[in-house]
């Protein structure tokens, strides 16, 4: 998978997902915007490209396939708050997710409040595990 020049591809193993998707320094200036031409949710922080999630749009569903990061952004829950916003994006859309990518995977295990946007008849891989 090709990720922005000098991003980081997140997997379930990095521990950002168990961090809260809520800013917790309110200063910071944290905005996400879907660039839909290369299929990218974007994460600014303070105006600068953060992090970066990959999608694919079939209808109402989003294929979510892969996370990443720039490496001074990484432990910050970046990550984190981009799935949070962009799986909240989803919800209030009435759109559903087929999810990929591992972070993704093991950000919803461990916010169980996202599951009702996981498609379920095409969940994809929730649960992390590889075939």
């Amino acid at each position: 998978m090709k990720h922005p020049d000098g991003m980081i591809g997140l997997t379930a193993t990095d521990a950002d997902t168990d961090l809260p998707a809520a800013s917790s320094d309110a200063a910071e200036d944290f905005v996400i915007t879907e660039n839909v031409e290369s299929e990218l949710y974007e994460a600014t922080v303070n105006g600068k490209l953060a992090a970066g999630l990959l999608y694919s749009r079939t209808g109402d569903r989003v294929l979510l396939l892969a996370t990443s990061v720039f490496p001074e952004f990484r432990g910050k829950g970046v990550a984190a708050r981009l799935l949070g916003g962009v799986l909240d994006s989803l919800r209030e859309d009435k759109k559903t997710a087929t999810v990929s990518c591992l972070f993704a995977a093991a950000y919803i295990r461990a916010h169980p409040e996202y599951a009702d946007v996981v498609d379920t008849r095409f969940p994809g891989n929730p649960h992390g595990h590889h075939h």
